[in-house]
């Protein structure tokens, strides 16, 4: 990848990026933007992430590889069997340009997030609620 300013959204991440890698990347945003329509997205930590009621899931481009950041330990165990044939870290899986993702196994794990956030929120006492205490 060239080395430049940090992208100020993910049209500009993804300009930056050369042809083989971005094209996975803007294979893996659809399937993503399909599977959380309301989702936003944003440059967070110099990556691309979506949020929805908080961090939803990122992804990037790195030299020999690319990610997709579950960012959740909890959904990466809970598809654990389906995360045995790629390189993963905690919360991240590594793949390559050549071999994306397949879209089923994005929307399963964005859609867990999606619960995982949801529960979260639900979870949370509302500040309105908090100050009537």
């Amino acid at each position: 990848m060239k080395k430049a300013k940090p992208a100020r959204d993910v049209d500009g991440y993804l300009a930056a990026v050369p042809a083989e890698p971005r094209a996975a990347l803007e294979k893996l945003r659809q399937t993503i933007r399909a599977a959380a329509p309301q989702a936003t997205e944003g440059i967070s930590y110099r990556i691309p992430i979506f949020k929805c009621q908080g961090m939803l899931v990122g992804f990037a481009a790195f030299k020999n590889h690319c990610s997709f950041f579950v960012l959740s330990a909890s959904v990466m165990d809970a598809h654990r069997r389906e995360l045995q044939p790629y390189d993963t870290a905690r919360g991240t899986i590594h793949f390559t340009a050549r071999q994306p993702l397949p879209a089923r196994l994005v929307r399963k794990l964005v859609q867990a997030r999606m619960a995982e956030n949801e529960a979260r929120r639900k979870k949370k006492p509302s500040k309105k609620r908090a100050k009537a205490s």
